[in-house]
């Protein structure tokens, strides 16, 4: 079971006008007057590896967006199995459910040092109801998020294991700013493609000795992509 951390830490009050990665987040297009009617904090948090954003079936806080990092969702099955959903990016925004039920979904968790808002679930419905500019950019991130939980279940759930673990390093090259992908603990990733752990490290282990990649750590978190091609195959 994951094991369920302290609180985060918390870094002051948002400056939502000034955030570097505006053009990502869900108020990017929000204009003066939309953040002169924001009247409840938005926190600046923290998290570490491993330490839990909400938990599921949880009466909701707020929503989440990323901006730094990434966090995993996870699900517990019918049968005690945990089962990673979906990893959440840079830009990406955690526990939109909650604007529907009041509740989280999912279990977050972070996968490696995360920053993120925390908007409050009022100054969400509130500017929904009056700018039709975050009404615009909900409908996007509920887009994107129905697309993402579309394309990991077809790409990582589905074909041989050889398959999956491929379709993941590719996935993770993708979305890299230097080309490299960044792993996570066989364990994790077992949990998102539904594979045994040892599964996992044969084929990372069989792309390393086939030069389609090559470790840049000694934990075999961090690897440079050799050839793209290798990853198709």
């Amino acid at each position: 079971m994951i094991p369920i951390q302290t609180e985060s830490a918390w870094r002051g009050t948002s400056d939502c006008r000034s955030c570097g990665i505006r053009a990502m987040v869900l108020f990017a297009d929000l204009n003066e007057e939309d953040f002169k009617h924001i009247h409840a904090p938005i926190d600046d948090l923290h998290y570490q590896a491993g330490q839990v954003l909400y938990d599921e079936a949880h009466t909701a806080l707020g929503v989440f967006t990323i901006r730094q990092g990434m966090v995993k969702l996870v699900r517990v099955t019918s049968d005690g199995r945990e089962r990673i959903v979906r990893v959440l990016l840079p830009g990406d925004v955690a526990g939109l459910e909650a604007l529907a039920t009041g509740h989280y979904d999912s279990q977050a968790v972070a996968l490696a040092p995360v920053s993120v808002c925390r908007i409050p679930l009022d100054v969400i419905q509130q500017l929904g109801g009056t700018s039709p500019r975050l009404h615009l950019k909900l409908m996007e991130k509920w887009h994107n998020a129905l697309k993402q939980a579309d394309d990991w279940l077809a790409e990582l759930n589905f074909g041989s294991a050889r398959q999956r673990v491929r379709n993941f390093v590719r996935k993770m090259q993708a979305v890299s700013e230097d080309g490299t992908a960044t792993l996570f603990a066989r364990e994790d990733m077992g949990a998102m493609m539904d594979l045994k752990l040892e599964t996992v490290s044969r084929e990372v282990s069989t792309l390393v000795r086939d030069a389609v990649m090559e470790p840049l750590d000694k934990v075999g978190r961090h690897y440079r992509v050799l050839n793209l091609q290798g990853l198709c195959d």
